[in-house]
């Protein structure tokens, strides 16, 4: 027997072609329930496989959409990607998600592949340097979504948390225990995440009259970290409180420490800005602040699948609260 047709199920269920189409595409709402089992069970004996390529054809769709991470080795990525996922699976839509590494240049080469891949739409961590080619996006009224991080002048959607707020109730807790020398580490601050967290930073210690110290004020590449707190921790009067500004970098300063015989909540407090799953396990429990990642994830899919539909968005800027998770690594200051 050749391939399996839609006319061999509508002849097999008794029904007409349209009918099985009708079915295929979940337009059944009014169809007689008899009629429906007969398909389903003529497809099943039949093991038919639709032909996607050509109803993506007759649409002008793929039902097919790209999410480009900018580290997938991130916790926050992977559950932003995972509820993206789900909600476009109950829509029928298939999702590719790719890792830039914080690349441009992959970041560039991925929006290109994806889009000559005709996908219905792209879900973005963006890098920054790609400027252009995002505005082409707009232009081309392409639809998009950004996640995470702002980019001045870019009219789009964008999803992302309240860095600024959440990072200065992480500060202003660590004041709250007695401590004054706070140091906040991140990666380079080439995307707005990070400047938001160190603003956020900057703002708690300025209304509360401590002075804001640049020996405290760490950015530098994952690799380069165990070197800068080296440094950081050689001057005459290091920090007795630090903020990882990602789960990556607490690995970071969980390994310092440990080749260092400093234990955390004594030696020095520590906050991580990142949902750790594994953070109530390290000795002491580290206390974290926690963003709304999967609710992030469901709300810019829900963005793309408006614009995808051509339906009208009321905001293109959506901020989630973060959640201050306090634990015993961030101890009162002895």
């Amino acid at each position: 027997m050749g391939k399996i047709t839609m006319a061999d199920v509508a002849e097999k269920a008794g029904v007409s072609k349209s009918t099985v189409s009708q079915f295929l595409n979940k337009r059944y709402h009014y169809m007689r329930e008899d009629t429906r089992t007969r398909i389903e069970e003529a497809i099943k004996e039949l093991n038919y496989q639709p032909n996607y390529l050509a109803r993506s054809l007759k649409q002008k769709r793929t039902s097919t959409v790209g999410i480009i991470v900018g580290n997938i080795m991130h916790r926050f990525s992977t559950e932003v990607s995972r509820a993206v996922e789900d909600y476009f699976i109950q829509h029928d839509v298939h999702t590719i998600v790719c890792n830039a590494d914080n690349n441009p240049e992959k970041e560039k080469k991925y929006i290109e592949m994806l889009r000559a891949k005709q996908v219905d739409g792209l879900i973005i961590f963006p890098t920054a340097p790609n400027l252009d080619i995002y505005q082409q996006l707009i232009r081309e009224n392409y639809p998009v979504v950004f996640m995470d991080r702002k980019l001045s002048g870019l009219k789009a959607p964008l999803v992302a948390s309240e860095n600024n707020e959440a990072t200065w109730s992480a500060i202003q807790h660590f004041i709250d225990q007695g401590h004054e020398r706070i140091a906040i580490v991140t990666e380079p601050l080439t995307i707005s995440t990070r400047l938001e967290r160190r603003d956020g930073y900057k703002q708690a210690l300025e209304e509360n009259g401590i002075e804001i110290k640049p020996d405290f004020l760490v950015s530098a590449e994952i690799k380069q970290i165990q070197q800068e707190l080296e440094k950081l921790f050689a001057i005459e009067s290091p920090p007795t409180a630090i903020l990882a500004g990602n789960d990556l970098l607490l690995i970071e300063v969980l390994k310092f420490a440990k080749e260092k015989n400093l234990k955390i909540g004594e030696a020095f407090a520590l906050i991580v800005f990142d949902n750790i799953p594994f953070a109530h396990l390290v000795d002491p429990p580290v206390t974290t602040i926690k963003q709304s990642s999967y609710l992030m994830g469901e709300r810019a899919a829900e963005l793309l699948l408006k614009q995808i539909n051509n339906q009208k968005i009321e905001a293109l800027e959506m901020r989630f609260p973060c959640e201050l998770i306090i634990r015993d690594s961030s101890k009162r200051l002895k």
